[in-house]
């Protein structure tokens, strides 16, 4: 009877199988095509800003800013106050990085953010500024998702639209960095150029970011493009609002990679506008 049993089972099963098997068609799945560039184009007229006209604090309405001191991922070793270390000066931002001790750091800084206040998915963005000089300096210009929505730093990816470390004076740097490309695997999309008076002049640094591209210039010069191949988040993550981040690093992993050299505090990094331009859809 158990023998029978078995029989019938797996008659029922192989014809189960070859009648599920013979009803189901399955699709044949097609490539994703590249997203194309539709030549978009932006606003001429900004729509969000800051030109630091009133001397005094930062805009509350338009700034908040990270504070502590814990690293930030990168061994970096200054603390980040809460606006002790910024002011609008002869309608200049100065963000200034000081030697002074606090809460265990041996140095304090800036770090100025638009979440909540200015977030963006797309656009032109541009930012006027001259750079600090020094050995140990290690400004940015910089945006991080307004929400982790792909994950923790890189898969929801990070825009650099100008970084200079102080012991490779006057070469400024572009970056991208997501899930497939970014600087724990040593991969980042970056390019650099040498701008020879960076910290003595102001200069406008600048990415364009549309559906298809995001590209990085100094003064309406372009020296970088990252293209997206529409292959998914872990190359792509820039399809979710980002905001604007300011700040004046001291050491860290590239920062200090030569040291830092004390005899240079306090150090600035002034900023004369920030500007945010929509795409035209």
């Amino acid at each position: 009877m158990k023998n029978i049993l078995k029989v019938i089972t797996l008659v029922c099963l192989v014809y189960g199988f070859q009648s599920c098997t013979d009803q189901k068609n399955i699709p044949v799945v097609a490539p994703v095509p590249p997203v194309s560039d539709q030549g978009w184009t932006f606003e001429s007229t900004p729509m969000w800003e800051d030109d630091f006209t009133n001397n005094g604090v930062p805009d509350p309405s338009k700034w908040s800013y990270d504070v502590g001191g814990s690293g930030w991922g990168n061994n970096e070793l200054q603390y980040y106050t809460s606006g002790n270390n910024v002011g609008i000066v002869n309608g200049n931002l100065v963000i200034q990085a000081k030697k002074e001790n606090m809460e265990g750091r041996q140095y304090t800084s800036t770090r100025m953010i638009s979440r909540g206040k200015g977030d963006w998915l797309y656009g032109r963005f541009v930012v006027r500024a001259k750079l600090p000089r020094g050995r140990g300096t290690w400004p940015a210009i910089w945006m991080l998702p307004s929400d982790n929505g792909y994950g923790t730093w890189p898969a929801s990816g990070e825009m650099d639209i100008m970084e200079h470390v102080g012991y490779d004076q006057n070469n400024v740097h572009c970056s991208l960095h997501c899930s497939a490309f970014n600087g724990q695997r040593g991969n980042p999309k970056t390019s650099g150029k040498i701008i020879p008076n960076s910290t003595t002049e102001f200069h406008d640094y600048r990415i364009d970011w549309t559906p298809y591209s995001i590209k990085g210039f100094v003064d309406d010069e372009q020296y970088f493009e990252y293209i997206n191949e529409n292959t998914g988040f872990t190359t792509w993550p820039f399809n979710r609002k980002f905001y604007m981040i300011l700040n004046l690093a001291i050491g860290g992993n590239w920062g200090g990679a030569q040291g830092i050299d004390d005899n240079i505090f306090p150090a600035t990094m002034e900023v004369d506008y920030v500007k945010a331009y929509k795409l035209v859809e």
